[in-house]
């Protein structure tokens, strides 16, 4: 697999920003991401099953979901489980089996646990995004889906570098702005998945529903 690119970001670094998101993520990301949310579990529930959420936040999404699904959800952030427990309790959703502070890059489930993985806005966000992709696809059952809804950076261009420039300070807030396709494609290319969807998101056309399918073979994962 192609070793990824040099590290901007810091599990503390994205701790602490998602910890100071947390009071206002609803209010300002809920509808800007509402679309693409949407899109992300529409695909999910075409599976259905067994769906592990990771990086659920607020749990915003979770309402959302089928109650004929089981859901799971994962975040780095204390402060945003603690919203998504209220939500959960406040809205008897009696689907959700567990909320749990988890690190993306080392879920703590066995192989296969899963049916789907939901990640929504969560593989920019990381600070080794090929180690959570690879997490991703450990947890799902051969055959099972992978839903990301993620920003696809520039290529190159007047906008990719734009987007290299903002890297310190989008780090900060808890993301990366310079995160482009062909690093997926590149990762895909090793990691025993197939793309079944990619299309899309608003706003601006600079977000995207990917969706991979876990093949029916051992994976070979990186040390």
């Amino acid at each position: 697999m192609t070793k990824p690119q040099q590290k901007q970001l810091s599990k503390q670094v994205v701790t602490a920003a998602y910890d100071r998101w947390a009071p206002v993520y609803d209010m300002v990301f809920g509808p800007v991401f509402r679309r693409g949310r949407r899109a992300a579990i529409v695909a999910a529930e075409k599976v259905g099953g067994r769906i592990l959420e990771v990086g659920v936040g607020t749990g915003i999404s979770l309402p959302d979901y089928a109650s004929t699904s089981t859901l799971f959800g994962v975040d780095i952030s204390e402060e945003m489980l603690e919203r998504a427990r209220t939500r959960v309790t406040q809205l008897k959703l009696a689907n959700v089996e567990g909320i749990q502070v988890m690190d993306a890059e080392a879920l703590d489930f066995p192989d296969a646990a899963f049916d789907v993985v939901v990640a929504q806005y969560v593989v920019t966000a990381v600070p080794n995004p090929e180690r959570a992709l690879d997490e991703f696809v450990r947890v799902v059952r051969p055959g099972g889906l992978i839903v990301i809804a993620t920003r696809i950076g520039a290529e190159g261009g007047l906008r990719g570098g734009i987007e290299r420039a903002l890297m310190p300070v989008t780090s900060r807030l808890g993301w990366r702005t310079e995160f482009a396709w062909e690093r997926y494609a590149r990762w895909a290319g090793g990691a025993g998945v197939e793309l079944v969807e990619r299309r899309p998101l608003p706003p601006l056309g600079h977000f995207a529903l990917i969706c991979f399918r876990r093949r029916d073979v051992p994976v070979a994962v990186a040390a």
